[in-house]
Parts: structure tokens; sequence; C-alpha cells
């Protein structure tokens, strides 16, 4: 049997209603003061993620988060971490706080 190439969807794809909200930085992560210690903790441990060894867009992570009470620039709280498992442990303390639980 052949192909039925003629004949077009009639249903075109809907675009999306919702636009997500552009992420704002918060400034202390634009800080002089902010910049040097991930920059210091980068050369003294090396640019790669604590927890799997990738070195694909690393970035210094709070481990008890500002907003729970962790400390901003105290270097035994920051890690670093590759993208994939800085969004898994922030999704994890964004549901963690939503449920009204602490650290």
């Amino acid at each position: 049997m052949g192909k039925l190439t003629n004949i077009k969807p009639r249903l075109s794809s809907v675009a999306p209603r919702l636009k997500s909200p552009p992420k704002i930085v918060e400034p202390f992560y634009s800080s002089p003061e902010w910049r040097k210690l991930v920059a210091q903790i980068k050369r003294q441990r090396g640019a790669f993620c604590q927890r799997c060894g990738s070195t694909d867009r690393i970035i210094a992570d709070h481990i008890i988060e500002r907003k729970d009470g962790g400390a901003d620039l105290d270097p035994s709280n920051i890690e670093l971490l590759c993208h994939a498992h800085h969004q898994a442990k922030t999704a994890k303390a964004r549901a963690r706080r939503a449920r009204g639980q602490t650290p």
C-alpha cells in the first residue's frame, strides 16, 4: 500500500501560553568577594564536580544554602558541583522548604 503523503495534519502545534520568568541572579553572586572565593576554591580543589568528577559547567554551591542560614563566604560551606548535580540538589532543597522542613 502506498504512503499517504498528501494528507496534511489538521492540528498545528500550540504555542506555550506561559513563559518561564527570567532568572534573577542575587547580587551576592556577582560580588567581588564571592568571585574571589570561588576562584580560590577552584584553584585549591580543582575545577571538577566533587560528586562525579565532571569538569563541565562547574558551579560553586553552598552546602547549607544561604536561605537556610548557611555561611556566605565560608569555604567549608562550599562544594563544587556540575550543573546536573547542582540542579538536583537545588530542586531537593526547594521541595524541602516548600514542605516546611528545615535542613
